[in-house]
C-alpha cells in the first residue's frame, strides 16, 4: 500500500490541486484512497468539500497524539476517498512538535493503523521544509514534485532532492522520488522547454509524461469543493488529471484493499 506525499517548498506550484485531482482520480477508478492534509491552510481540506469551521479530529490532533487516525478519518461524499482535514490550528505545529519525541515520526506512527484500509495514502505537504513536510517525507514511500517551468523552479528542485536524501539516509530508507510533475504548462513559451530540457538531461526517469496546463476549470473548481473530474470532467485540466493517474498507476502500483 503505497504512501505518496506532494511537496515543493515553493508554494503556488499546483501541489494541492494536484494531490486533490489524484486522489479523486484514483477513488473513482476503484482505489480506496485516503487523502491526509497536513497543510494549515486547509485547502485540500476545502477542495474535496470538507467545511473547516468547527472541526475536529484533525490532522493536528492526529500529529500531537489527541486522536486516533481512525478517529480523524471522514468521507468525502467522492466515490472511493476518504480525507484526514486539516485547520489553521495546525500551525501551531511548528513551534509544538519539536519538543516531542521521535518528532519526525508522529504522522508514520498515526497512519500506521489505517494503513491496510486504502489501496493510496496522498499526503499534501504545506509550501515550506519545515517539520511538517518532513513528516509527511518520513510517512512516505515516495514523493510527487509538482513544479512550474520556471529558472528559479530549478533551484527549488535541487534544494528538495537534497533533503528527500537527507530524510532518506537518517530517517526513511524506503523513501524515493516518485516523480515530477509538471504543472502551468505553457509550451508556447521558450523558457518552457528549456526548463524541460534540463529536467530531461538530469531526471530522465523522473519526469512524469503528462503535463498538466493552466486551465480556467481547473481553478474555478476549489471554490466549489469538488475535484475538477466532478465539477467538469470534459474540461482539459480534468482530461489531464486523468492522464496523469494512469501514468501514475503504472510507476506506484497498489495491491487491493484487504480489508
Amino acid at each position: 500500500m503505497p504512501i505518496v506525499c506532494f511537496a515543493n517548498q515553493k508554494g503556488g506550484v499546483g501541489k494541492t490541486t494536484s494531490a486533490v485531482n489524484l486522489a479523486a482520480e484514483l477513488g473513482a477508478s476503484g482505489a480506496r484512497t485516503l487523502l491526509c492534509d497536513i497543510d494549515p491552510q486547509g485547502s485540500t481540506t476545502s477542495g474535496v468539500g470538507i467545511s473547516k469551521k468547527g472541526i475536529s479530529g484533525t490532522s493536528y490532533d492526529l500529529l500531537i497524539g489527541r486522536t486516533r487516525a481512525a478517529d480523524a478519518v471522514r468521507p468525502t461524499g467522492f466515490a472511493g476517498l476518504d480525507i484526514i482535514p486539516s485547520t489553521i490550528d495546525l500551525a501551531g505545529a511548528e513551534l509544538e512538535l519539536p519538543s516531542l519525541e521521535n518528532r519526525f515520526a508522529l504522522l508514520s506512527s498515526a497512519l500506521a493503523e489505517i494503513s491496510g484500509h486504502y489501496s493510496y495514502i496522498i499526503i499534501d505537504c504545506p509550501p515550506s521544509l519545515g517539520i511538517l513536510t518532513l513528516n509527511g517525507l518520513c510517512a512516505s514511500d515516495a514523493v510527487i514534485i509538482p513544479m512550474q517551468c520556471e529558472y528559479y523552479a530549478l533551484e527549488g528542485l535541487s534544494q528538495l532532492t537534497a533533503t528527500v536524501q537527507q530524510v532518506k539516509r537518517l530517517y526513511n530508507p524506503r523513501l524515493t522520488i516518485g516523480g515530477i510533475l509538471i504543472t502551468m504548462y505553457n509550451g508556447r513559451l521558450n523558457l518552457t522547454g528549456q526548463v524541460i530540457d534540463e529536467l530531461e538531461k538530469y531526471y530522465p526517469d523522473k519526469l512524469f509524461k503528462t503535463y498538466i496546463g493552466r486551465n480556467v476549470r481547473l481553478s474555478e473548481a476549489p471554490s466549489y469543493g469538488m475535484p475538477a473530474m466532478y465539477y467538469d470532467p470534459s474540461s482539459s485540466g480534468a482530461i489531464a488529471y486523468r492522464e496523469f493517474c494512469a501514468e501514475f498507476k503504472e510507476r506506484i502500483p497498489a495491491p487491493k484493499v484487504v480489508r
